[in-house]
């Protein structure tokens, strides 16, 4: 299967309070991403609009709900409403995260849902399970999917992989790809007392380049006791320079400012994709 490296350039969240602006704008992007969840309903204003966004902008859809790593298996309900969306947009990429969040609290009970994304092992139990069910997410969507590094504010203490090789493995096993979240790995970093840049750099050395088909920047929040993935700021400046060595070491890559809570005006969001361009810009002129 051919990895999605459709678009080079910076991309950002398409935000209800930004849309009629970016429609009338039309401001150079590379990219527009959504949440894949919020336009599952059949028709409606807001899919209307986002049809309207697909034909201004090349479109991801990114999902916090499949669930790729649960045990409990995936919702086909789930799975056939992001099938129908994604041949009514005809997106440029599909992505997930690599958690649980489906959980049968009983033996032969009901599945739960617990809406969140929540860390896995990684262990080879846990790579066979994913690969199950990336496998079976692909040949549905008749694509290969992207599958996020999360955010773990726990782990497993049965883990005998490293992140970046059960990456590895994962998409050598099935064909997907990596979608690269640098805010992600630095706020592990963070939280567990190590340096971002130690681990991030760590990472980037570890991971096989040719599996990245996206990267996600975002802000965080340190003014806590542990360091959240919040997506309410600007992107901080160890993961910008994260990014530089990402970039320097995988060539440009699409890359999504993440811009969740807070959402500030279009220009704030503008003003980060095109820093993010300027680092693709300079690494590709040497």
């Amino acid at each position: 299967m051919n990895l999605p490296f459709a678009a080079s350039a910076a991309g950002i969240g398409w935000r209800q309070p930004h849309e009629a602006e970016l429609l009338q704008r039309r401001p150079p992007l590379g990219f527009i991403e959504v949440h894949s969840e919020n336009y599952f309903a059949e028709g409606g204003a807001a899919l209307a609009v986002l049809q309207q966004g697909r034909e201004a902008y090349p479109l991801s859809l990114h999902g916090v709900g499949l669930a790729l790593g649960s045990a409990a298996g995936l919702d086909p309900w789930h799975l056939d409403r992001l099938a129908q969306l994604v041949q009514r947009c005809d997106p440029v990429r599909v992505s997930d995260h690599a958690c649980f969040a489906r959980v049968a609290p009983q033996a032969g009970g009901p599945v739960v849902h617990a809406n969140d994304l929540l860390p896995i092992s990684f262990t080879d139990e846990s790579l066979v399970l994913m690969c199950r069910h990336v496998q079976q997410v692909q040949e549905r969507l008749r694509r290969p999917i992207g599958v996020e590094n999360l955010a773990a504010y726990l782990g497993w203490t049965d883990s005998t992989l490293a992140e970046p090789q059960f990456f590895n493995e994962l998409a050598r096993r099935t064909g997907c790809w990596l979608l690269l979240d640098l805010n992600n790995i630095a706020v592990n970093a963070l939280n567990a007392g190590r340096d971002p840049l130690t681990e991030g750099t760590a990472w980037l050395a570890a991971i096989d380049g040719r599996h990245v088909g996206e990267i996600h920047l975002a802000g965080y929040d340190d003014s806590g006791d542990i360091v959240v993935d919040d997506h309410g700021s600007r992107v901080h400046a160890p993961v910008w320079q994260l990014y530089a060595q990402a970039v320097q070491r995988l060539g440009p890559v699409p890359t999504l400012i993440e811009w969740d809570t807070d959402v500030p005006a279009l220009d704030v969001l503008l003003d980060e994709a095109a820093r993010a361009d300027a680092v693709m810009a300079e690494v590709a002129h040497g």
